[in-house]
């Protein structure tokens, strides 16, 4: 079965910076749209990064978070990476990452495979 399991996540200072991984298991993961969003409480889980599978590779990257992370996948490894930097305590949440059987983008509709969600803090 399709099965993500995350890892990372931190509480950090502002300024900092987090990695964070996911790794999939019982899918051919290079083939599908790998993605991460965030949930803070009392506000709806919204997207922060997308990669496309396969050979023509794209990027999504919401509005507020370009050039603060970076998303990236080794298929190999058949793992996910978020790399997050120069974070704000807006950034705190808990985190998902998520694949997609149909789709791609920063949609959360558009997904229907969840990770089990790890917690990010940022302290002023």
């Amino acid at each position: 079965q399709w099965q993500l399991t995350q890892s990372g996540g931190s509480s950090v200072q502002a300024g900092g910076s987090v990695r964070l991984s996911c790794a999939g298991s019982g899918f051919v993961f290079g083939t599908y749209c790998m993605a991460w969003f965030r949930q803070a409480p009392d506000k709806s889980r919204e997207g922060v990064a997308a990669i496309s599978g396969g050979s023509n590779r794209r990027v999504y990257l919401a509005n507020s978070v370009k050039g603060r992370f970076n998303i990236s996948r080794d298929d190999e490894e058949r793992t996910l990476y978020l790399q997050m930097s120069s974070l704000k305590p807006e950034d705190s949440a808990t985190y998902y990452c998520a694949t997609s059987t149909w789709g791609c983008g920063l949609a959360v509709e558009s997904f229907n495979i969840w990770g089990q969600g790890t917690q990010v803090t940022v302290s002023s």
